[in-house]
């Protein structure tokens, strides 16, 4: 599994959760198989699908681009995708176009989220920044990410610093596959 073809504007998407989904997987990195990270501790459940785009590693580069931030979590680069059609089906891969992102740090690390469109998509193919999806959208993502990892009486170490065009995503996208050559080769 590639970046894909015509990355950094169009990238493979592994998908680990859909909308549907009232629990939070993630790919366990030493096995590849998709694993329970938990329930969603709220009624907050993701609006869009969301994984991460392969042979990404958010690492120092990623960081040098999130200024509150002091290191990258070490993880690949997340990615969330709109679709005109409900796909609720996990563990899939899909060709995402890139239109922005949301600069996200918990617990003060880079933890960046990639908003896309599927790129084939019947509606949303000619989207080409953030400001082309409805408000309300960026909204509810910026609610989710904002609220997934909430647990009760304790402090949010989850801040969002701000919503980025497809020209900000892009760079990051591209940092973070130079992060993973750093980290693990060609």
């Amino acid at each position: 599994m590639d970046v894909g073809k015509n990355s950094p504007e169009i990238v493979n998407a592994y998908i680990e959760i859909t909308p549907f989904d009232f629990v939070k997987y993630e790919v366990e990195k030493a096995t590849g198989y998709l694993k329970v990270d938990r329930p969603h501790r709220t009624s907050s459940q993701p609006p869009s699908l969301y994984g991460f785009i392969p042979k990404t590693y958010c690492g120092e580069r990623v960081q040098k681009l999130s200024p509150n931030s002091f290191k990258g979590d070490g993880d690949p680069l997340d990615i969330c995708i709109v679709s005109e059609r409900p796909i609720n089906k996990s563990e899939i891969l899909l060709d995402a176009k890139i239109v922005g992102g949301i600069q996200m740090v918990d617990h003060g690390e880079a933890d960046d989220k990639i908003i896309a469109v599927l790129a084939n998509d019947n509606i949303w193919q000619s989207a080409k920044n953030t400001s082309d999806l409805p408000e309300v959208l960026i909204e509810r993502l910026r609610h989710y990410f904002l609220t997934y990892k909430l647990v009760q009486g304790e402090e949010s170490k989850v801040q969002i610093d701000q919503v980025y065009n497809r020209e900000h995503a892009i760079k990051v996208v591209k940092a973070a596959i130079l992060d993973y050559k750093d980290e693990y080769g060609e």
